[in-house]
């Protein structure tokens, strides 16, 4: 009768597992989904940030005089930079589309787009900061170029700034539904030990 009971035990305890995993696994999925659509609208936004500033600062910077020339040709510049990050940041979404995650790397992959995003907002505010130096330099200097620069450092970063906190409270969302998650994981104390128990409810 022991052996048994011992036996519907494990059995018990392998269902729970397998129900476990599997409600992991779909939460993974969705997850994983959501981020990598996300990424992929994200770099679809910068992309078209970025031709539009080309086309119109190659355009305008032959026509603009004074600073007007120079925060046109910033512009072209720096966004034929955004272009690369979003045309490489593209071909991840794609190969990514096509992979398998598991509940842990699902969750790395979460954590590590959101201190990213984080790192990103930081630099934008160095963007934005060299902007304004360019700025009051060049008009302390009387120096068209820097005032055209600087104002180009100001308009880009404040976009970046903007767009990557409207990213990361995006995908903290889905941050926060994975902290829940392992919220549920719980250590209980055993007759032979300690182990850890994940309630489905």
């Amino acid at each position: 009768m022991r052996q048994t009971t011992i036996v519907f035990a494990f059995l018990f305890i392998g269902v729970l597992g397998s129900a476990n995993l599997m409600s992991q696994n779909a939460l993974s999925d969705s997850l994983s989904a959501d981020r990598i659509n996300r990424n992929r609208n994200n770099m679809s936004i910068l992309a078209a940030w970025a031709g539009v500033n080309i086309i119109q600062g190659s355009i305008s910077a032959n026509n603009a005089t004074g600073s007007g020339k120079y925060f046109f040709q910033m512009n072209t510049y720096w966004n034929l930079i955004n272009l690369g990050i979003s045309s490489w940041g593209l071909i991840q979404v794609r190969k990514e589309l096509s992979k398998k995650y598991s509940f842990a790397e699902s969750f790395q992959a979460q954590q590590k787009l959101e201190k990213l995003l984080l790192l990103n907002a930081a630099l934008d505010l160095g963007y934005i900061t060299t902007g304004l130096y360019l700025q009051e330099r060049g008009r302390r200097l009387s120096k068209d170029q820097g005032i055209g620069f600087g104002n180009s450092l100001v308009l880009q970063g404040a976009f970046l700034l903007i767009f990557d906190l409207i990213q990361y409270g995006n995908h903290r969302r889905n941050g926060k539904l994975f902290d829940q998650a392992l919220g549920k994981l719980q250590l209980s104390a055993a007759s032979n030990g300690i182990g850890l128990t994940y309630p489905l409810n």
